[in-house]
């Protein structure tokens, strides 16, 4: 077995990069990875240059204390980036074009149409930092919660074990979609009522996804090893169990990156999303559900009120969750 030691690491001088690592050239072999990282990419720069593609007006500019919208343009602005990190509620409000009911068609003033008065181009760009917004605040405080209690179940077992597992057996025993019902309509409306009933619901998957691993990586020779060297508990873990146990939760992550926003548009579509006028794709769905069937005569007249939402939800969907299938199958040591 060959030892790499400093001496013959310093030597060359090129060291490995993840692209061209063994990992890195299966996922460039993958031409659905590359286009599933593509859309993803996509829809990352469409998020954070939303100032530039849908200005921001009213009380939005207000709110970021911004006399014109111009001022969000400049990259080297401080200005630029609040809008982006920090935008205030009243930035995700859709543009309501007319206080008319009835869809326009693309135009100059709605390029994409409206939608019950909002302006369908102004939702879609806005809606995809509402995604994120969402996809972030569920996915790190699940993340952390389930990956805390799933390794303490998995690494010390007995009746800490018991208690934990127990605990999610009782959240698996209801449907996770009629519980996270249950929660908003409690909790009430709101992206931060959302987040926290999918977090009140998903932790338990990922811990005992975590803790599987776990009990797995903790009976290899090396954990065995490390431990006659005189590692106590904390530095097994984070050091040698942990992060052999987290490359099968990365995959899932990143597809819970594309299906947690999806599942929020669905509560939007039934009215326990967010508040009327906020850029949401499930509400402009909602929007269009009357408008369907289109004006007599012309059933495909509003064609547009369904078309660039649900098909904006298409591609995001699906550029992660070829993104998360293809990390997956790179990260999996059967594979190599």
């Amino acid at each position: 077995m060959a030892v790499i030691t400093a001496q013959n690491y310093n030597a060359n001088p090129t060291r490995e990069t993840f692209w061209n690592s063994r990992i890195g050239r299966r996922f460039r072999r993958n031409r659905l990875a590359v286009i599933g990282l593509v859309i993803a990419s996509c829809f990352v720069l469409m998020a954070v240059f939303a100032p530039l593609l849908a200005t921001p007006g009213g009380n939005c500019l207000r709110d970021l204390n911004v006399a014109e919208n111009s001022s969000v343009y400049n990259p080297f602005g401080a200005l630029f980036w609040k809008a982006i990190f920090v935008p205030p509620a009243t930035c995700f409000n859709v543009k309501q074009v007319s206080f008319t009911t009835t869809p326009t068609p693309p135009g100059a003033d709605a390029v994409f149409g409206t939608s019950s008065g909002y302006d369908i181009w102004y939702g879609l760009i806005w809606g995809t930092r509402t995604a994120f917004q969402l996809a972030l605040l569920v996915v790190i405080p699940t993340l952390l919660i389930g990956v805390v209690l799933g390794s303490i179940s998995g690494y010390f077992g007995g009746w800490i074990d018991n208690l934990i597992m127990r605990l999610v057996d009782v959240i698996f025993s209801f449907p996770s979609l009629i519980l996270i019902i249950v929660l908003v309509s409690i909790l009430g409306k709101g992206l931060d009522k959302i987040a926290l009933a999918f977090v009140i619901t998903g932790w338990a998957g990922y811990a005992r996804i975590i803790r599987g691993e776990i009990l797995k990586v903790r009976a290899l020779e090396f954990v065995d090893a490390a431990r006659a060297l005189g590692a106590g508990n904390s530095r097994l873990i984070f050091r040698h169990v942990l992060p052999n146990a987290l490359t099968t939760l990365l995959a899932i992550v990143v597809l819970d990156f594309g299906t947690i926003p999806l599942s929020a548009a669905g509560l939007s579509f039934l009215g326990l999303g967010t508040p009327p006028g906020y850029a949401d794709w499930g509400q402009m769905i909602a929007f269009a559900r009357t408008f369907i069937v289109g004006p007599v005569g012309n059933p495909f007249g509003y064609w547009y009120v369904t078309f660039f939402p649900a098909f904006t939800i298409l591609l995001f969907g699906l550029g992660w969750s070829l993104l998360g299938d293809a990390l997956r199958d790179a990260l999996d040591p059967r594979e190599r």
